[in-house]
C-alpha cells in the first residue's frame, strides 16, 4: 500500500511541470526569456576573432605602479656617494668592466670610488627592482633608440629614462615634472608637447622621447661633453654653467660636481650604474622578469568620437590599467575628440580587429551611454524605450543608481571618479563639497545609471495531448491569471536591502566599516538615537532600492479560483531545513507563517508551508500537491562553481576555462571593479 501511494505521489510531482508547460503554450502567455544589460547585448553580436591574448593583467598594473619610480628616486636624491658600500664586487673586476663599457660609448666611463659606492649600493639593495625595469624596458628602448638615432645622440642616453621615471610614462615629481623624461610644463611648452584638460604629451612616449632627443642635440651643442649635458637635464643649462665658473673654468662633471645641486652630484654616477647593471646583470645574478608585450604588438586606431577607458575596457575586455599603459597621454582617462584635431587609441593587435570589425556597434554603445546621462533642466528617474524583433517585445530601461563608497588611504576625488566613471564636478555636488579635499573614512554618495535589455517571448499554441489535461487546463483557466514582470539589476548595484546580525564586541563603527557605509546612515536606516547596540540584534546596512513591477492581465472569467494556504503535518525525522528544501520555501517564511521563535517541531503538529496556492487535492500538503516556486527550481538548475584563481590567473585566462563566460561577466558575479586578482581568492562560475 505505501508503495502505491508513494508511487502515484512521485508521477503527480512529475507531471505538474507538464500541466504548467502545457497550460502556459495552451493559452500565449508571455513569459520573460532573459535579462540582458545592454552591455552584454550590444558584446553578444560582435564579430569576435578567436586570438590568444599575451598579456597577464597583473602584469599590466604592476608596470603603472608608482612605488618603483618613488623607490629610485628616493635613492638617487638622498644616497651618500662618498659611503663605502659592503658588497662583494673586487674593485680590479670593476676597473676592468668599465674600461669595457668606456671603449664602446661616447661617455667617459672611468673608475672612481664614488661611482663604484653607488653600483655597489644599487646591486646590494636594488637587485629585484632591476629585473622588473629590465622586463619594461623591452617596450620602451626600440622605441628610444630609434628617436635618438634620428637625431645623432648616443642610444646610452636610453637608461635615462631609468633614473627619471623609472620607466613609469605616468610619473609626476613633486615640483611637477611629467612623463619618462620628467619635462618641466614650460620646457614641454617650448618643445611642442601639448597639454591641456584632456591630453599631456609629456607623457606620450613616441613625442616626449623626440623631444628628449633634440633636447640633448642641442645642450651638447653648447656644452660638448655628454656627462654635463645630462647634469644640464637634470639642474637646467644655468647651474651647470655656474658650478663651471665656480671650479675655475673646469669643464668635467667629476671635477665640477661639488659645485652642482645636491641631487645632480648623485645623478650622473646613477645613470653610469644603471648602464653598468644592464651590460653586466648576468655576471651578478639579476634574472630579468619576461616581458609579455612588445611595442611591435600593438597598433593605434583613430578615434571618432569620445570614448572613456572603462567603455574601451567593458566592451574589448582589456584592462584598464593596459589601456593606460598603452595610452599614457590621455590625462582622465578619456580618448578626446575635437574635431580639428586627430586622436589615437593604442591597442594590443589582437584587439585591433575585434575593434574595427565591429566599429558602428561600439560607436552606437558609446552614443546609448552619451543619451543616457542626465541633460541640463532635465530630472528623469527612468527612462524606458520599447523595440519590436522578430522573436517577440524587447525593453531597453535605464535606472538610476545610488552607490556609496568610503574613502581609503591615499585616495582623491580624481581617481575615485575615474573608478566609477563620472565627473569631479558631480561628485562635489552630490556630496555638497565645497573644495577637492576629502577626509580618510568618509563615505562618497555617486549615483550612476545603468541600462537593463528585457527580451519577451510569446510561446506558440499547442494542442491538449489528453483528455486529463484538457480538463485541468479548463479549471486552471478559470482563474485570473497575472504575470509579474520583474527588472533585474546589474549585480554591481545594491538590488534589495542587505543585513547585518550584530556580533559580540560589534559596535556601529566596526559594521559601517565592514559594509562601506556611515554610521550616520546605519543609524537613519535602523532608526536609532543612540550608538548602543545589542548582540544578536539584526541592522539594516544598505540602501533600499524598490524596483518598479507590471502587471498584465491574460484571462479573466467571471468566477476565479480560490487560493489556499497549504498545510503539512510534521513527520519523524523531520526538522524545518529537510521541510523547507521538499517544499521550496525558505525557513525564515516557515518561522514566520507558523508564529515559531526557535526551530524546534513536533511530530505530528501541523505547518503551513505556502501561501495563496491552488491546492490541487487537499488542503494537507505532501511534496507534490502543490506547485513549487520556480526561483527554487531554477537555483538547482543553475548551480554556481568554486574556481580557485592560481599564479599566473587573469580574468581573461579564466574566461577562456569556460565556454560562453565573459569578462565582465566574471567581474558582475564577484563584484570585481578593477582587473586584480590574487592567488588564493575564490571566484563563482555562473554565479
Amino acid at each position: 500500500m505505501n508503495i502505491k501511494n508513494t508511487t502515484i505521489a512521485f508521477l503527480l510531482l512529475l507531471s505538474i511541470p507538464l500541466f504548467s508547460q502545457e497550460v502556459a503554450e495552451s493559452k500565449g502567455i508571455v513569459v520573460i526569456e532573459n535579462n540582458l544589460s545592454y552591455l552584454d547585448s550590444i558584446k553578444k553580436t560582435f564579430v569576435n576573432d578567436e586570438m590568444a591574448s599575451c598579456v597577464d593583467s597583473l602584469w599590466m598594473k604592476e608596470l603603472t605602479n608608482l612605488d618603483l619610480y618613488n623607490d629610485i628616486t628616493n635613492d638617487i636624491e638622498n644616497i651618500n656617494i662618498d659611503e663605502k658600500v659592503d658588497y662583494e664586487l673586487p674593485t680590479e673586476l670593476l676597473k676592468s668592466r668599465l674600461e669595457a663599457m668606456n671603449a664602446k660609448s661616447p661617455f667617459r666611463i672611468e673608475y672612481n670610488e664614488s661611482l663604484e659606492n653607488v653600483i655597489r649600493s644599487f646591486l646590494k639593495y636594488r637587485k629585484k627592482s632591476f629585473e622588473k625595469l629590465m622586463a619594461i624596458s623591452d617596450y620602451y628602448f626600440p622605441m628610444f633608440e630609434e628617436a635618438f638615432a634620428k637625431k645623432n645622440v648616443p642610444l646610452e642616453i636610453k637608461y635615462l629614462a631609468v633614473v627619471e621615471s623609472a620607466l613609469n610614462p605616468r610619473a609626476v615629481s613633486r615640483v611637477g615634472a611629467t612623463g619618462l623624461w620628467q619635462f618641466m610644463y614650460q620646457t614641454g611648452k617650448q618643445y611642442n608637447l601639448k597639454i591641456d584638460s584632456y591630453i599631456d604629451e609629456r607623457s606620450d612616449p613616441l613625442k616626449a622621447t623626440a623631444a628628449a632627443a633634440q633636447y640633448m642635440s642641442n645642450m651638447y651643442g653648447i656644452f660638448g661633453d655628454w656627462e654635463l649635458v645630462l647634469a644640464s637635464y637634470n639642474s637646467g643649462p644655468g647651474n651647470v654653467s655656474k658650478a663651471i665658473r665656480r671650479s675655475g673654468g673646469k669643464q668635467n662633471y667629476w671635477n665640477i660636481r661639488k659645485n652642482l645641486p645636491k641631487e645632480t652630484q648623485g645623478y650622473v654616477p646613477a645613470f653610469l650604474a644603471t648602464m653598468y647593471l644592464y651590460e653586466y646583470h648576468n655576471e651578478h645574478g639579476i634574472r630579468p622578469d619576461k616581458a609579455l608585450v612588445q611595442r611591435f604588438e600593438t597598433d593605434t586606431i583613430l578615434m571618432k568620437k569620445q570614448m572613456s577607458f572603462k567603455q574601451v575596457s567593458d566592451l574589448l575586455d582589456v584592462p584598464v590599467t593596459q589601456l593606460q599603459l598603452l595610452n599614457p597621454s590621455y590625462k582622465l582617462n578619456v580618448i578626446p575628440f575635437y574635431g580639428d584635431e586627430n586622436h589615437y587609441l593604442r591597442l594590443p593587435k589582437e584587439k585591433i580587429a575585434l575593434f574595427t570589425s565591429n566599429e558602428d556597434r561600439i560607436y552606437a554603445y558609446v552614443q546609448h551611454e552619451l543619451d543616457g546621462r542626465e541633460k541640463p533642466f532635465q530630472n528623469s528617474r527612468a527612462i524606458v524605450s520599447k523595440e519590436e524583433n522578430t522573436d517577440g517585445r524587447t525593453q531597453t530601461i535605464t535606472h538610476t543608481i545610488t552607490k556609496y563608497y568610503k574613502v581609503k588611504r591615499g585616495d582623491n576625488l580624481g581617481n575615485i571618479a575615474d573608478k566609477y566613471d563620472v565627473a569631479v564636478t558631480d561628485l562635489k555636488k552630490w556630496n555638497k563639497l565645497r573644495s577637492n579635499t576629502i577626509s580618510y573614512g568618509k563615505s562618497l554618495k555617486i549615483i550612476s545609471t545603468e541600462s537593463i535589455v528585457k527580451v519577451m517571448k510569446k510561446e506558440p499554441e499547442v494542442a491538449p495531448i489528453s483528455r486529463e489535461t484538457i480538463l485541468e487546463n479548463q479549471r486552471i483557466a478559470s482563474m485570473k491569471l497575472k504575470i509579474k514582470k520583474e527588472v533585474k539589476s546589474d549585480s554591481l548595484s545594491p538590488n534589495n536591502t542587505s543585513f547585518y546580525v550584530v556580533q559580540k564586541g560589534d559596535n556601529l563603527n566596526v559594521i559601517a566599516e565592514k559594509n562601506n557605509v556611515s554610521i550616520a546612515d546605519i543609524k537613519e536606516w535602523n532608526h536609532l538615537s543612540a550608538s548602543t547596540i545589542q548582540p544578536g540584534k539584526s541592522l539594516q546596512v544598505s540602501a533600499t532600492i524598490v524596483e518598479e513591477t507590471k502587471e498584465e492581465v491574460v484571462a479573466i472569467t467571471p468566477e476565479p479560483a480560490a487560493l489556499k494556504d497549504i498545510n503539512y503535518t510534521v513527520l519523524k525525522g523531520d526538522n524545518l531545513s529537510i521541510i523547507s528544501r521538499k517544499f521550496g520555501t525558505a525557513i525564515a517564511d516557515l518561522k514566520e507563517w507558523n508564529n515559531l521563535s526557535n526551530q524546534n517541531i513536533a511530530v505530528g503538529s501541523s505547518l503551513i508551508v505556502a501561501k495563496n496556492e491552488v491546492a490541487i487535492t487537499t488542503d494537507n500538503a505532501t511534496a507534490s500537491s502543490f506547485k513549487k516556486k520556480d526561483n527554487y527550481s531554477k537555483a538547482s538548475v543553475n548551480k554556481a562553481i568554486d574556481y580557485y584563481v592560481q599564479k599566473g590567473d587573469s580574468l581573461y585566462s579564466i574566461s577562456k576555462k569556460y565556454p560562453g563566460v565573459s569578462v565582465s561577466d566574471l567581474k558582475k558575479w564577484n563584484d570585481i571593479r578593477t582587473e586584480g586578482i590574487k592567488p588564493g581568492m575564490k571566484l563563482k562560475i555562473n554565479g
